[in-house]
């Protein structure tokens, strides 16, 4: 009869170890489409709840996609947990269409993010073991975290989030890398924004524009996150790397700027999945699919100190 109820007992609960430390996890259902990792630290008290909300991109809860696995978000939700916060990881919703067989690129909205995330702060927000809840958005999550939070999360992260809209990111990302297919970027964005459809757009610009997603970046493009972050009353921790090749420092300082009271940290030869790259961009680019590279500790110092002060 033993044996049984532990059998029944793995099947509920998975079982993983993070630098030797025992750590039991809850599988949960928050909606058809989002299911999601619960750790919480073994203690008889309440405990903080960190929500993580990944990046652009079919991500999983533990921060890899297909041909790309690196861990960031399990390492970063393990590292968290020996520091006695509870966590909550999530695949995103594209993640279980895709592997359902029944995506429909152009039927994903930027709004279906946001509405994903509202569902699973209001769920654990009935959940009585925790004290609080603390949202923690990476890349494009940054933006979702930010409204998601308004009025219901206690305290926000910003994890290699942008300061502008995406357009403007976009648009200072191919002056760097392909600097001559920018003005006909930004005639795609102008056409995008008054028509509601861009069509000349080259064919280098194919991935951006492409017509399936034409309505989603729409819809992403008219929120600022520079607005969004002054209406979270709440304490709020910027964070970025000065080894990201994705999301400039730049982009936490305009995030900074409009919110002066927000903490600020720049974490010295952190990358944009928290790894330490001391090589060149290459080494960098390694790294998104190096599984067993550790997450910086100084980050998991530093979330910490933000969220049990």
């Amino acid at each position: 009869m033993a044996s049984k109820f532990i059998l029944f007992f793995l099947l509920l609960f998975g079982i993983c170890s993070a630098q030797d430390v025992l750590i039991i996890s809850e599988e949960k259902n928050i909606t058809p489409l989002i299911d999601g990792t619960l750790i919480i630290p073994e203690t008889s008290d309440k405990l903080p709840l960190v929500i993580i909300i990944q990046g652009s991109g079919p991500i999983d809860r533990n921060g890899n996609q297909f041909m790309q696995k690196n861990n960031s978000l399990r390492f970063l939700a393990e590292g968290l947990y020996t520091n006695g916060i509870a966590s909550f990881r999530y695949d995103k919703r594209i993640v279980k269409l895709l592997s359902r067989g029944t995506l429909i690129e152009k039927d994903i909205k930027f709004g279906d993010y946001i509405a994903d995330a509202i569902s699973i702060i209001d769920y654990f927000k009935e959940d009585e073991r925790f004290s609080k809840i603390i949202i923690i958005g990476h890349s494009q999550g940054s933006l979702v975290g930010m409204i998601a939070a308004q009025g219901r999360a206690d305290e926000f992260i910003s994890l290699a989030g942008a300061g502008q809209e995406i357009d403007y990111v976009i648009l200072d990302q191919l002056a760097i890398q392909i600097p001559g297919l920018k003005d006909n970027a930004r005639q795609a964005f102008d056409d995008l924004r008054v028509n509601g459809v861009t069509i000349n757009y080259s064919p280098g610009l194919a991935s951006i524009f492409r017509p399936a997603i034409q309505q989603f970046l729409l819809e992403w493009m008219q929120y600022n996150p520079q607005v969004e972050i002054v209406k979270l009353d709440m304490p709020v921790l910027i964070i970025n790397g000065d080894r990201d090749i994705q999301v400039e420092v730049s982009e936490a300082e305009k995030l900074k700027a409009a919110k002066p009271d927000a903490q600020y940290v720049i974490i010295p030869f952190m990358n944009h999945i928290f790894k330490k790259i001391k090589g060149d961009d290459l080494v960098n680019s390694k790294s998104y699919n190096e599984y067993n590279r550790p997450v910086m500790p100084e980050l998991i110092e530093i979330i910490s100190k933000f969220i049990q002060q």
